[in-house]
């Protein structure tokens, strides 16, 4: 009688973070209309005054990133995501690096299934652990038929060489430039997954101006690996690209089951 007790306030549990994660609520996509940046004038403690669509960035209470550290809720949670080959069409906006594709996959945890749309790059990481930040952290964003956002996030430590980098790096846009398509070079997105997808899971905003909440955050536990010759090179690219943490502010935080 015990277990089965057990077992039901686990499955309760469940439920009720899974309900104060990930509510249905519609977001939109970083605004380029007026100018940010990541120091100075137009850096992350300004965000909120720059423009009346990115108070959030300011007054907004489920923010992203944060330090994964917690507090928090352990379970055993893992992400299924899936995704095929497709050539590279990459653009420098100013902010990041980014790679389109869309169609390209898709992002399953819990009652919640994303369409893939873009994946783009941050260095050093925006989410810490403990207060420490890995060197790199990509973001795969996708989009649910009802509109909301699920981003999968993965830290990039130094080690092997990353087969994905790699196909990126052959054509990496140093300075803003539009997208572009090459279609002589295939990427493969599954190589920036680890074997393991235990995440982080949590309720968060974009990290971008106009920090719009509504975000299901799913941070991969596992990193993966790239050499330090393509680590230089994308940090180099990227310029520090990452926005402070934020405070939790007693959000649910589903840390991995060690």
């Amino acid at each position: 009688m015990r277990v089965a007790e057990e077992a039901h306030l686990k499955n309760a549990l469940r439920t009720t973070v899974a309900v104060l994660l990930f509510g249905a609520v519609g977001v939109t996509m970083a605004s380029e209309g007026v100018h940010w940046t990541y120091s100075g004038e137009g850096g992350p403690e300004h965000w909120g005054e720059l423009d009346e669509s990115y108070a959030l960035c300011s007054e907004g209470e489920k923010q992203s990133p944060i330090d994964l550290a917690g507090p928090g809720v352990e379970m055993a949670y893992a992400a299924e995501a899936s995704y095929k080959p497709l050539p590279l069409t990459v653009l420098n906006n100013g902010h990041t690096v980014q790679i389109a594709a869309e169609g390209a996959g898709t992002l399953s945890s819990g009652s919640g299934k994303y369409e893939l749309l873009q994946v783009h790059f941050h260095a050093p990481s925006e989410h810490v652990i403990d207060g420490e930040a890995m060197p790199i952290e990509a973001h795969f964003v996708h989009r649910s038929a009802e509109g909301t956002f699920g981003v999968l996030g993965v830290f990039v430590v130094e080690g092997a060489e990353n087969p994905a980098l790699a196909s990126l790096l052959t054509h990496l846009p140093e300075t803003q430039a539009p997208a572009q398509t090459y279609a002589d070079t295939m990427i493969d997105l599954n190589t920036l997954l680890p074997e393991d997808l235990s995440i982080y899971r949590y309720a968060g905003s974009l990290t971008t101006p106009p920090c719009t909440e509504g975000v299901a955050w799913h941070v991969l536990k596992q990193p993966v690996t790239a050499s330090k010759a393509q680590i230089d090179r994308l940090s180099h690219v990227l310029h520090g690209n990452a926005r402070p943490i934020q405070p939790l502010n007693g959000r649910p935080l589903i840390i991995p089951s060690s």
